[in-house]
């Protein structure tokens, strides 16, 4: 859990960051942008100068076009702001056509043609946009897995599952938050509208995630044991498996259940380096992975654990649910066919 914490807390300050500075920065400069006035000198106003166009250069290499507008203004001021498009589009760019250029804080922040205004790469309008997507998303992201970590810290006692409904529904709740919070500043025209969308968008899936609780909690509550039908295999199965316990054939590697027998195997295909598992081993139940369980973070998603007793050594024998009918039909044959007490 200290991996979540350090994870959380870098999450989190990456997001404050990003929306305090780079965020606050952007929006202020755009504010100041919409706000300033035409004048004839000045940085903080709008300069407009005319001019006319010598050339044009296309911006290669990129995924969104662009290209590089060379003009000579009246005064004999050469510059080259670059557009968003291609120089072919309309407006026309042919040589010698005049255009004005409108400065703004010493750089060319759009160009007028005939009845047509194209702004350049330098406008500020929307800046905000990539800093407050990342921000909002990385900063969501950030409080599902603090919170993660605060609930195993103070309240992980209360159940013994490895994912209660009380980390995994709030954390799918912070995930599904993350696309709004990434998308909202680039469906919205300014942060704070935003900011109001992913509002609406986290009472909704406060409202679902409550709904999940409720549902989730009614089925975690008291016994845990998962129903399975067993399954006596009619030829040999092979699959990942792991074998924990106080027992000399504790594995990781992989299983083979057959129609009378269970062997341990580190190969992927079954076919070397058997080891047969006794037949004193006898199910009891089958359940979710408990958060005091050996390497229970190595688990698959959908694993399941079957409780098991080996002459009065407790045994666990974790795989993923849709084998387990097959372990549980195998050792069912066995313990019948070797006069094993049933589950």
């Amino acid at each position: 859990m200290r991996r979540a914490a350090v994870i959380g807390t870098l999450c989190a300050l990456v997001a404050a960051w990003l929306l305090l500075v780079n965020v606050r920065g952007a929006v202020d400069e755009e504010g100041a942008f919409r706000a300033a006035v035409s004048c004839d000198s000045g940085d903080d106003c709008l300069r407009t100068a005319e001019a006319r166009i010598d050339r044009t250069e296309r911006v290669e290499g990129r995924k969104t076009a662009s290209y590089f507008l060379y003009v000579t203004e009246a005064d004999g001021t050469k510059s080259s702001p670059r557009l968003w498009g291609s120089p072919s589009e309309p407006p026309a760019t042919t040589k010698g056509t005049r255009v004005e250029v409108t400065y703004w804080r010493g750089e060319i922040r759009y160009v007028d043609f005939d009845s047509t205004r194209r702004y350049t790469t330098a406008d500020p309008r929307g800046d905000y946009r990539p800093f407050a997507s990342f921000g909002l998303a990385i900063g969501l992201l950030g409080a599902g897995i603090l919170w993660v970590w605060y609930w195993w810290a103070r309240h992980s006692r209360s159940s013994p599952r490895a994912a209660p409904w009380q980390i995994s529904v709030p954390l799918v709740g912070a995930l599904i938050l993350t696309l709004p919070g990434a998308g909202a500043p680039w469906v919205t025209d300014s942060f704070g509208s935003a900011l109001r969308l992913l509002g609406l968008c986290s009472l909704a899936t406060v409202a679902f995630c409550s709904v999940a609780a409720l549902i989730a909690r009614r089925r975690q509550r008291g016994d845990d044991t998962i129903a399975m039908t067993r399954t006596v295999p009619t030829k040999e199965r092979i699959f990942a498996a792991r074998i924990v316990g106080e027992i000399p054939y504790a594995t990781q590697g992989f299983l083979v259940a057959g129609p009378t027998s269970l062997w341990s195997t580190p190969d992927h295909t079954g076919a070397a380096f058997r080891r047969h598992i006794p037949d004193t081993l006898t199910p009891i139940r089958v359940r979710p992975p408990y958060w005091r369980d050996p390497d229970h973070l190595n688990y698959s998603a959908k694993a399941a654990v079957l409780e098991c007793d080996d002459k009065g050594t407790p045994v666990l024998v974790v795989t993923d649910r849709k084998n387990m009918p097959w372990l549980l039909g195998t050792l069912e044959w066995t313990s019948t066919h070797t006069g094993q007490s049933q589950p």
